[in-house]
Parts: C-alpha cells; sequence; structure tokens
C-alpha cells in the first residue's frame, strides 16, 4: 500500500504587482506520508504560507494565481477540481489552522456555534446530534467545562483557549492531512507545550498527516517526523529530523542554527546572515542566497544550482553538495560586518534603579455611577534592582504584569503603592513636568517597532524629536550628525535617515527604534519584548547590536520577554514573575540551571529544544487565573503538582540561597 498522503510537484505561485511579478512559490516539491508530521521552516516572507494557501486553493485572486505544478491529494490533483468540489474537500479532506486566531474567530459568534458550522457542513449531523459533537470536540482539544463554553465568544477566551477552538474547528470534519500554519506563534511557552502535545496526541489517535509550518527550530525539533527549510521561494534542504538536526547540509540552514542564542554562546557574538532576503519580482541567474552565503563562489552568481540527494534521503539546493563539485576546496568568508568599536565603558558598581513594594492596581468600575467594585492586581509588590551596564531579565507568562512593570516603573501608568528610585530620585513623588527631564535617562522599546513609529515622519524626524524635546544634541545642524552617527552606531546607513518606517524590514524597524532610544542618552532601557516578533537571523543582529551598545556606553537593560534563549544569551540576572509577583529571582546561571520554584522548573520544562530533543516534559496544567481574583494563598497553588495545606492558606516568605538567588516556596523553607 502507497503510504504517500500528499504529492506537491514544482508549484509555483506568482502575484502580479505594480514592481513586477512576485515569485512567492517558484518550483515547490515535497511529498507526506500518512500519520506523519512534516515540517515546512523557514523565515518570514520566504513562502510557506502562500504554499500552505496554495494546497488549500485559498490563493487571494486576481493578483495571486497558480500557475503550473500539481497538488496530488490521495491521487487527485487538487489543482484540476472545480471550485464546489473544493469547498467539500476543504475541512473534510484538509483542514487548516491559521496563524492568528483572534482574526480568524469570528468575534460575533459563539464559540459552540462556529464548530458546528463546520460539523454541519462535513459531518451532516443537526441539532442535538450536531451540539452533541461540538461538546466531543472541545473536550477532546482540552477545553474545561464545554458546555458552558459553547455558548461564549471569542473575546472570552484566552489565546490558548482560543487556539484550541481553531484546532477543534480543524478537527470537525476528521481531515486526513491538518495544516497548521504558525499555531503556537502568540502563545507563551508553557501553552505553546499544551497545544503542541494536544496535536500530537489528536494525531495518534485519528492517524492523520500533519503539515506543520513555522520559523521556530525547537518546535521544529519537539514534533517534526521530517523537515524542509524554504529560501525566497524555494526549498533548499528536506531531510529526516534527525539527519537536518545532526548534520544540516545548505549554508542557509547552517546559519540558522549557528544564528540560534543560548548559554554556551554568552561570551561570543551570534553569527548573523548579511543583507537581506532578495526581491523575489528578481530573475535569477544563480543561487538565490548567493549574495548572502559564506561559501560563494562565481558559479553561485552565474548558474542555477540542481537538487541533489544523498541515498539516505537527505537533499539539498547547493552547488557545494553537488557530486561535480564535491572536490573544491570551501573558503569562508567574513559574515560580521566591520563595526567600528567604542572601548568598554568603566562602570561603577552601584545601582541604577531600585523598586521596592511596587504595586499597580486597576480599578473596576461598573453601574450608572461607576463605583469600583474591584480593582485587578496586575502588579502586587514587586522588588528588583539593577546596576549600571547589567541586564535583569522579567520573565513570565503573559498577563503575569511584566509590561505593566516596565511601564510602572517609567510612570506610564503612575503606580498604586511602592518606590521607584532612579539615580536618588523617587519617580513616584514627582510630578510630570518634574519627570520631563529625567525620561531622557530611561528610555523603552516596544515589541512592535512598526506601530511604535510614526509612519508619516522620516527616519531622521523620528530620532531627532526626543533629542529636540530633552534639549540635546546641540544645533541642527549637530544634530543631524549625531542622527547620522547613531544610524552607523546600529548598523544602518546615513542616507536612510530620509525614509520612511514603511520602507524597511522588521529588523530595520527595530534598529531604528534602538537609534531614537540612543538619541537622548539614556542609563537605562527597557526592553520590551523587542525580538518576538523578528525572525532568529535579525533576532541575532539585534541582540548582538544590545550587547556591543551595554559594552560601549554602560547601559542598563531591564529585558521582557518570555524568550528563554534570549535570557540565557544576554541577561546577567532573571525575575520570574507569575501573576504580579516574583517568584524566583537570580543570576542566570543560578536560576536556569538549577531551579527551585515549581513555577520555573515548569516554565523552562515547556521550552522547545535543540540540544536535548528527548528531554521528558513537565506539564503545566491549566492557565494563569485571573488578576481581579488572585488564588488565596500562593498564586500558583492551582496549578502547582507540589502544592501542600499551607500554600492554599498563606503566601510564602523570601528563602534566599547563595548569590542572592531567592525562592518564593514552601518547599524551600522546609528545606532550609
Amino acid at each position: 500500500m502507497n503510504d504517500t498522503l500528499l504529492q506537491v510537484n514544482g508549484l509555483k505561485t506568482w502575484f502580479e504587482t505594480s514592481s513586477g511579478t512576485v515569485r512567492a512559490v517558484d518550483g515547490v516539491s515535497f511529498d507526506i506520508r500518512r500519520g506523519e508530521t512534516f515540517a515546512l521552516l523557514g523565515e518570514s516572507g520566504c513562502g510557506k504560507s502562500i504554499t500552505s494557501l496554495s494546497l488549500m486553493r485559498l490563493v487571494p485572486e486576481p493578483a495571486g494565481k497558480i500557475v503550473s505544478g500539481s497538488v496530488m491529494l490521495d491521487g487527485v490533483d487538487l489543482l484540476t477540481l472545480p471550485e464546489y468540489q473544493m469547498r467539500n474537500l476543504r475541512g473534510s479532506k484538509i483542514g487548516m489552522i491559521f496563524q492568528e486566531p483572534m482574526t480568524s474567530l469570528n468575534p460575533v459568534m459563539t464559540i459552540g456555534r462556529q464548530i458546528q458550522e463546520s460539523v454541519e457542513r462535513h459531518m451532516g449531523l443537526r441539532n442535538r446530534a450536531a451540539k452533541g459533537r461540538v461538546l466531543e470536540l472541545l473536550s477532546s482539544v482540552g477545553i474545561p467545562d464545554p458546555e458552558q463554553r459553547y455558548g461564549e465568544y471569542p473575546h472570552q477566551l484566552s489565546g490558548g483557549m482560543k487556539q484550541r477552538v481553531m484546532i477543534a474547528i480543524a478537527l470537525a470534519g476528521e481531515p486526513e492531512l491538518l495544516i497548521a500554519d504558525e499555531p503556537t506563534t502568540a502563545l507563551d511557552v508553557t501553552i505553546q507545550a499544551q497545544v503542541l502535545e494536544l496535536m500530537a496526541d489528536l494525531q495518534k489517535q485519528t492517524g492523520m498527516a500533519m503539515l506543520l509550518i513555522t520559523h521556530d527550530l525547537g518546535v521544529v525539533a519537539e514534533v517534526a517526523d521530517r523537515v524542509a527549510v524554504m529560501y525566497a521561494g524555494q526549498i533548499v534542504e528536506q531531510a529526516s529530523r534527525e539527519q537536518f538536526f545532526s548534520d544540516p547540509q545548505h549554508p542557509y540552514s547552517k546559519k540558522l542554527f549557528a544564528s540560534m542564542p543560548d548559554i554556551e554562546k554568552r561570551g561570543e557574538t551570534l553569527a548573523v546572515i548579511r543583507g537581506t532576503v532578495p526581491p523575489l519580482t528578481t530573475q535569477f541567474t544563480g543561487c538565490r542566497f548567493e549574495e548572502r552565503c559564506d561559501y560563494s563562489w562565481e558559479l553561485c552568481r552565474n548558474s542555477l544550482p540542481q537538487w541533489t540527494q544523498q541515498p539516505t534521503g537527505h537533499g539539498a539546493l547547493c552547488h557545494l553538495m553537488d557530486p561535480r563539485y564535491q572536490g573544491r576546496e570551501m573558503t569562508l568568508l567574513s559574515s560580521e560586518p566591520e563595526v567600528e568599536s567604542l572601548q568598554t565603558a568603566t562602570l561603577a558598581e552601584q545601582a541604577t534603579l531600585s523598586v521596592d513594594n511596587l504595586k499597580v492596581h486597576f480599578p473596576i468600575r461598573k453601574g450608572l455611577l461607576k463605583r469600583i467594585v474591584g480593582h485587578v492586581h496586575a502588579v502586587d509588590g514587586i522588588d528588583i534592582e539593577l546596576k549600571q551596564g547589567k541586564t535583569l531579565a522579567l520573565v513570565g507568562e503573559s498577563g503575569c504584569g511584566k509590561t505593566t512593570v516596565g511601564k510602572g516603573i517609567l510612570q506610564l501608568i503612575r503606580p498604586t503603592a511602592g518606590k521607584v528610585d532612579f539615580d536618588n530620585n523617587d519617580l513616584t513623588q514627582l510630578s510630570n513636568k518634574q519627570l520631563r527631564p529625567l525620561r531622557g535617562d530611561i528610555q523603552i522599546i516596544f515589541q512592535d517597532p512598526f506601530s511604535s513609529l510614526n509612519p508619516r515622519m522620516r527616519v531622521a524626524d523620528l530620532i531627532e524629536e526626543g533629542m529636540v524635546a530633552q534639549g540635546k544634541g546641540g544645533n541642527s545642524s549637530q544634530r543631524q550628525q549625531r542622527i547620522d552617527q547613531l544610524l552607523q552606531q546600529v548598523g544602518m546607513l546615513s542616507e536612510h535617515k530620509h525614509r520612511y518606517p514603511h520602507e524597511f524590514s522588521g529588523g530595520q524597524r527595530q534598529r531604528i527604534c534602538i537609534a531614537r532610544a540612543l538619541a537622548v542618552e539614556p542609563k537605562l532601557i527597557i526592553c520590551d519584548e523587542p525580538t518576538s516578533a523578528l525572525d532568529v537571523s535579525v533576532q541575532a543582529q539585534i541582540l548582538n547590536l544590545l550587547k556591543r551598545l551595554q559594552r560601549e556606553l554602560g547601559l542598563a537593560y531591564l529585558f521582557i520577554t518570555h524568550d528563554i534563549s534570549v535570557v540565557e544569551y544576554l541577561a546577567h540576572e532573571v525575575a520570574v514573575m507569575y501573576l504580579g509577583r516574583i517568584v524566583e529571582q537570580g543570576r542566570v546561571e543560578d536560576v536556569l540551571t538549577e531551579p527551585r520554584h515549581p513555577y520555573t522548573q515548569a516554565l523552562l520544562s515547556a521550552v522547545p529544544s535543540i540540544r536535548n530533543i528527548r528531554k521528558k516534559k513537565q506539564r503545566l496544567e491549566g492557565e494563569l487565573p485571573s488578576p481581579i481574583n488572585p488564588p488565596q494563598g500562593c498564586h500558583f497553588n492551582p496549578r502547582c503538582p507540589k502544592v501542600m495545606d499551607r500554600c492554599r492558606a498563606h503566601y510564602p516568605n523570601k528563602t534566599v540561597h547563595e548569590n542572592n538567588h531567592f525562592v518564593r516556596c514552601f518547599l524551600e523553607e522546609n528545606r532550609e
């Protein structure tokens, strides 16, 4: 029996634009076997999502068109079917989970009704039978109390719950192939682990195949059977998971691995892929990766590479893999641009920032008179200290209060209680007028660089705005010189200052945000998830830049993130936050190698790893409780696998270990 479910051959999907023909998918071929997970890996813009939309025949028309190729599902070419037949196949033969559940779910329809639509369409069930099937699906994807959730709307669910609903909709027609397009990108690491485990369990139960589209190497290492790497509209490497992670062949794949931050690279500069992806309107005469490749030579510029496959099935689209050139000696080119480096700043061991018992409670008002009926305990008493030239990482799940801490320190949100001491000034006691001169000393880099930059202002104006407000940088001519220096310092060209934000890539926009923050000569920068929206190679560039600027200028960083690998590489200390409070804090080496709080242990266990693929997972059940009504006692007790009676009655005090590593857990008190 042939176990191949899907065969894609020479698929080409092009878009007609004012700039020319964009060859988004340009000759892609792969197959997926029954019951296996096939991962399509690559950076943003490489063509992964357009490939999946092409398989579903959902390419937006009239601009987009599948110009050639075949997509054989169980021996039937989907590209030849009329639309009414494709409608029958979508959901029944092929299901799809889209990247962003909030925009994929109808906000004015209940959860139950949205799933029931699919059940009625593909299973032919009606009324009570259809509702019964919906409740079964909700239960199968791990949603508690299905009866209640059936009548709720998407906005009433958390991100993890919404993603589970999307999975339930995709599974309603019992598909043979499930396409999952970045199904965990917007999720916290703990919820991501739950969703991946759920999908693996459902796959075992139903025997369906899965096409997993992602840019996360850790996720691929955890769940994939085979891997294909995409670059600029083509698949450049394909192998089994074991082959790919033990011996990547294509120079692009090797660079992706070298770009990944981890604790072993703390003292090193991360490898970066120079340049940018070439525009897909180009008529290529050579390798598409040639300009960015460390091993390119004349043939790469002038001749299209051929697919070379080893007897093991490991294949790559590269001249270096071609048997005709196996004897050629490879010459490694330098991939790191020369940047003029300043001397390391001389730092005094003094606290730049000291936060004492910070609380931010938001009032809940109801009724005609808007009386206060409760509070959201977003930040509920935290203490942190940050020295000049150091990085403190603040980690935790979405909703734990990390971003509110940053805004509370900046006084963008006025704290309910507590003290924020910055250079011997208690910021909580200062008026807005008194705060203005200090604003230049504390800057923030927001998570989304595009929404934090005014689209109607040129880069020069965006950077100069802060200097004018703070009275820094001298006269207009001197400020322009300073802007040129800043752009060079963050790895951009001075002529970029005349452009608008939309003319840059995500990584370049984040560099502009960093230049804007540096323009007012800050001592402390609060980095709120500055790399979460970036691909791994662009992330490496930003992390290298932040590390170099800290070394040269003596900057202190409060780095808010949920990416543990970034913490391992960049931070000196880490504070783990749960429901408005810090439950563990210490040096990165201590907390990440010997976590003591059960929440920290579960958080680290859930992180997908390429170093230890087979590590045993410690599953964290449930989701973050509401900060409106936190659990009595230790806030973590409803989810803790080691909960004791006293945990439900009292909140634990600090237990301090060596190197100021402290934990708030009764288990640690018992060890003392």
